[in-house]
């Protein structure tokens, strides 16, 4: 992730985020794994400081709670791990620091609710960059192939500080997991026996707030990008199901 002309967004966060004051309980483990600063980034220009510090409040906040996540059905497995690492792409260079985060989240005493409520107060309720979230959490509670009851509250709960209503919910996990997974209407969100133009309204809807290139100025982090993209896939196959199912020109 780049935040400026040169400027690595790892090299910040391992850096003690170059002094930015996060607070809470993000700011605490920051400043945990801030001790390994890296001289290297000790000369860089300077950068947006308030989209830097959302970017990095998010991104220490990601890890925190997929640590969290794959905590909660009372084993981590590799899969949540590796799973974790596809969803959130890391440079190889990387990865040890990104580690010693997620050992260090998995470690602290602070529950996952404060984090959920630092990175909800980032963004709007019901965001799609929070839902962009939310999916990534669904995929891995399901690396282990089975998503443990357990983890399924946590994420309705991760949900419901995200400002995410039941229906939402729902449809998220439709489209994530679960027999519905395959159903195109609960991937849109729509009932069966929604209009043809009401269907194509929550298409459209999705297509615009979920579009990758929005979800990055909306404060995404680059590493989430890919699992936008194929969300964004998601969405289309299923449109261009029921348009054909209904032979909508």
């Amino acid at each position: 992730m780049e935040l400026g002309d040169g400027v690595s967004i790892w090299g910040k966060i391992i850096g003690g985020a170059a002094g930015f004051a996060l607070g809470g309980p993000i700011g605490a483990l920051l400043g945990v794994v801030g001790g390994h600063a890296l001289d290297r980034y000790a000369d860089e220009q300077p950068i947006d400081e308030e989209a830097a510090t959302k970017k990095i409040a998010f991104t220490i906040g990601v890890i925190a709670l997929g640590a969290k996540m794959a905590k909660a059905d009372g084993v981590v497995t590799r899969d949540e791990i590796a799973a974790f690492l596809d969803v959130f792409r890391v440079p190889p260079e990387e990865t040890k620091n990104v580690g010693r985060v997620w050992d260090m989240a998995r470690q602290t005493s602070d529950g996952f609710e404060a984090y959920a409520q630092q990175i909800a107060r980032l963004f709007n309720p019901g965001s799609p960059v929070l839902e962009e979230l939310l999916g990534s959490l669904f995929y891995i509670a399901k690396a282990d192939g089975v998503v443990h009851e357990n983890e399924l509250a946590y994420l309705r709960r991760v949900a419901e500080i995200f400002g995410f209503n039941d229906l939402a919910f729902d449809r998220l996990r439709a489209t994530y997991v679960g027999d519905r997974k395959d159903d195109p209407y609960s991937v849109l969100g729509v009932d069966h026996t929604a209009s043809n133009e009401e269907v194509r309204k929550a298409y459209l809807r999705l297509i615009r707030e979920h579009h990758p290139d929005r979800l990055t100025a909306q404060g995404l982090p680059d590493e989430l990008i890919s699992a936008a993209t194929e969300r964004m896939a998601a969405v289309n196959a299923a449109w261009d199901r029921i348009k054909k199912a209904r032979a909508i020109p």
